[in-house]
């Protein structure tokens, strides 16, 4: 999926043809949430679908209506816009579908210990079951490798999900144990008291070493799959800082800082400032790099693919341990395929010298 409200919609029952791949989900306790100031303005039944992925957003809405799900103690609408302070108490009978089943798909564990742990995700990994990808996510790995020990805060098909990454978007996730460090890491993320560092390949120069890029974020008018810079009062803030770590000719390697955590917004804020992530299908218009991209006149240099999925990478995460107070930096290396294009343009699309 590549944004969070066609996640919501398409969060269906699992095919039938399926079932082998799935076991019985467990009886749910009811959920009390406090609305962040990240959140606000977000439609009650799209909030709760946030933490309660296992239900689809039909069901969740049938349940507000039902009067299982209020606001402040008191019955609501789906299409409420949730404030900052609203306390919500949400009762859901269990889940019609199944949950995901352990699946032995190899790990890069950066950091564990008994609350958490810290993956570095590959590209073209789902993170989280959804509809068309039932199997092979981050998260039926995560049942093989942690077994009991993940949170079920967000639902058993995003067990230990604390926050997303794209599918094509490699690098640092955070993975929570149990509810209580799942619910301490979540309010630091809305808090933005974690801080996270990315390293992408722009498709053009950035004229200016350092930064920031300052645009409020919606959806796409026109396509579902898309966010947009809008000046629309329901469009939601976002910041992003960047540092340029070299330059090309014709691309850029960048280092940014986003200050919010709005979908796609490191994608989205670079191609506001006409630079957009590198091999990126949705918002650059090309879903890879040859070689002949870079040495036009090497006709063998068209069979050679040195990236094939957005060149963004999460590079780093720091954020202060729930249980023992203390700071934790991880780092995730950069991907082969990005360090191939790297080697590419260095060679082939050096910076010419000033005369």
């Amino acid at each position: 999926m590549n944004d969070w409200e066609t996640e919501l919609e398409e969060l269906e029952e699992v095919p039938s043809h399926q079932s082998e791949a799935w076991t019985s989900v467990r009886l749910r306790q009811p959920l009390e949430l406090v609305v962040m100031i990240k959140a606000e303005g977000m439609r009650l039944d799209q909030y709760v679908h946030l933490h309660v992925a296992d239900h689809s957003r039909t069901d969740i809405q049938k349940a507000i209506e039902a009067g299982r799900i209020t606001v402040n103690g008191k019955p609501s609408k789906p299409s409420y816009k949730v404030r900052k302070g609203d306390r919500l108490w949400i009762d859901l009978p269990p889940p019609a579908h199944d949950i995901p089943v352990p699946e032995n798909i190899p790990l890069d564990i950066l950091y564990q210990d008994q609350w958490l742990a810290v993956i570095n995700k590959p590209a073209d990994m789902v993170v989280h079951p959804a509809k068309g990808n039932w199997s092979g996510t981050l998260v039926n790995a995560l049942q093989w490798h942690f077994r009991e020990q993940l949170s079920t805060e967000g639902g058993y098909l995003r067990a230990g999900i604390v926050h997303r990454l794209d599918k094509d978007t490699s690098g640092v996730i955070l993975i929570a144990k149990d509810d209580a460090v799942h619910r301490e890491l979540s309010w630091q993320f809305e808090t933005r008291q974690i801080f996270k560092e990315y390293v992408a390949i722009t498709q053009g120069e950035l004229d200016r070493d350092a930064d920031y890029i300052e645009g409020a974020i919606k959806l796409h008018p026109h396509d579902r799959q898309k966010m947009t810079i809008s000046s629309d009062p329901d469009a939601k803030p976002a910041l992003s800082y960047y540092e340029v770590l070299e330059r090309f000719r014709g691309y850029t390697l960048v280092r940014v800082q986003p200050r919010t955590g709005r979908t796609h917004q490191i994608r989205v804020h670079l191609l506001h400032v006409g630079c957009p992530v590198l091999a990126d299908r949705l918002y650059s218009g090309r879903d890879r790099l040859v070689l002949a991209d870079l040495v036009p006149d090497q006709p063998a240099a068209h069979d050679v693919v040195l990236l094939h999925r957005q060149a963004l990478h999460a590079w780093r995460l720091r954020f202060r341990h729930p249980r023992t107070d203390q700071w934790l930096e991880v780092e995730a290396p950069l991907p082969e395929d990005m360090q191939r294009t790297l080697e590419a343009l260095r060679r082939y699309r050096p910076l010419r010298p000033y005369k």
